[in-house]
């Protein structure tokens, strides 16, 4: 189950090298900053993404840091505000792991027509990792910090330069509660630069925008970060990554709808309250699954048959259901899972036996979740207007966000004779 072995040529180790060749395993979207994805889906198909392969989003160049010489702040709303070294945070605490299948919100965003704004990631901007670290809550309760029902914990990261925008979001305390990490480790090694070292929140089931990294501030108040003093604080705007990137904005809008405080978590229940919600927040992640194999060209085996495997994973909850359809949609037979589950959070493995014929075919696998939400068949038109998945479509937005649509995968399956 673990990763292979990297160490000999671990990224950290040539720092000033050129992206692709510190990341073998990864497609460079951009090098400045640091935007690559898994460059091939068969990379996904085991339970863990080696450091080498996992996808990484940055908005503003990877510092360099000195662990040694860094520290996270805890303000706000705590009786005892304090600078914590990342000694302090990683020896004086507890300490859990958890896997995650962390997923860019915008993995997919290629496959919207017409174009949405961003890099266009296509499937590869999602890896899972055992991710290991300092629980959240143990912090806060340590320096009696308010932890009530309704508080938000905004979490700051300490990238960005004197002329930038701070790259924060807030998260409800409930989930913060639950099972955030300050987190340091990855499959059991230190985090590269590049994914957040030296340390990172990590926001299990939560897409990956959430998972702030380079982490030197956290701070507890009683909305999430929004308005005059936040969008002008020390002349940096705080709330861009909040309020206004990962929400999900249709062609109507100009812009988002700005809230200082929201009750439902649940992204896919925040498109299907749009009177509460106007434009979702990327909050959890959406159910989703993806083919890992065969891909290309497939032989069948001596008995006719061609094994299709993949993986599905659905946020805060559990994968329930795969299908799989070798006919375009037509029709659906169930998978079977395989191998174990590994937690809520983590990658479900799934496999169906085909009795292949040869010819062109178009694979497609769709995962439904324990609360009976399943994949969506496509993207919405633009001039639809939706603000959330309606009769099977995903709906179109600016950023090309969350998009969880299942897509066919074209194998071509020859019989030897």
């Amino acid at each position: 189950m673990q990763p292979k072995d990297h160490r000999e040529r671990d990224p950290a180790d040539r720092p000033d090298a050129p992206l692709d060749e510190r990341y073998p395993g990864l497609k460079v979207l951009t090098e400045s900053p640091e935007n690559a994805q898994t460059a091939s889906r068969e990379h996904l198909e085991n339970y863990l993404t080696p450091r080498e392969e996992h996808y990484i989003r940055t908005h503003h160049r990877t510092p360099k840091i000195d662990a040694e010489e860094w520290a996270v702040s805890l303000t706000g709303m705590v009786e005892n505000e304090v600078e914590l070294s990342v000694a302090e945070i990683k020896h004086d605490y507890p300490t859990e792991s958890v896997v995650h299948m962390m997923e860019c919100s915008g993995n997919g965003r290629a496959y919207f027509d017409p174009d949405a704004e961003g890099d266009q990631w296509t499937v590869g901007a999602v890896g899972s990792a055992v991710w290991t670290g300092t629980p959240v809550r143990a912090v806060l309760e340590a320096h009696e910090a308010a932890t009530d029902d309704g508080l938000w914990l905004s979490v700051m990261g300490g990238e960005a330069k004197e002329d930038e925008d701070v790259f924060c979001r807030s998260i409800p305390m409930g989930k913060v509660l639950d099972d955030c990490l300050l987190a340091y480790e990855m499959n059991g090694e230190p985090m590269t630069p590049e994914h957040g070292y030296p340390l990172r929140l990590l926001v299990p089931g939560w897409f990956g925008n959430n998972s702030v990294k380079w982490v030197d501030r956290m701070h507890v108040m009683e909305t999430m970060v929004s308005g005059d003093e936040w969008e002008s604080k020390g002349g940096r705007d705080y709330t861009e990554y909040q309020q206004s990137s990962y929400r999900i904005v249709p062609a109507q809008d100009d812009e988002p709808e700005r809230y200082e405080s929201v009750e439902t978590f649940s992204t896919y229940e925040q498109m299907r309250k749009t009177d509460e919600i106007r434009n979702a927040y990327c909050f959890d992640q959406l159910v989703k699954s993806l083919i890992t194999s065969p891909t290309g060209d497939a032989t069948p085996s001596t008995d006719g048959r061609v094994e299709i495997t993949g993986v599905a994973w659905s946020g805060d909850d559990a994968v329930e259901r795969v299908e799989v359809s070798v006919d375009g949609g037509e029709t659906w037979n169930d998978a079977e899972f395989v191998g174990p589950d590994l937690g809520r959070h983590a990658v479900r493995k799934f496999r169906y036996v085909w009795d292949a014929t040869a010819g062109e075919h178009a694979l497609l696998s769709r995962a439904t979740n324990e609360e009976g939400r399943t994949q969506p068949a496509t993207v919405s038109d633009p001039d639809e207007g939706l603000r959330g998945i309606t009769d099977g479509k995903y709906p179109w937005n600016e950023k090309g966000y969350g998009n969880n649509a299942y897509r066919p995968l074209g194998v071509s399956v020859s019989v030897e004779e």
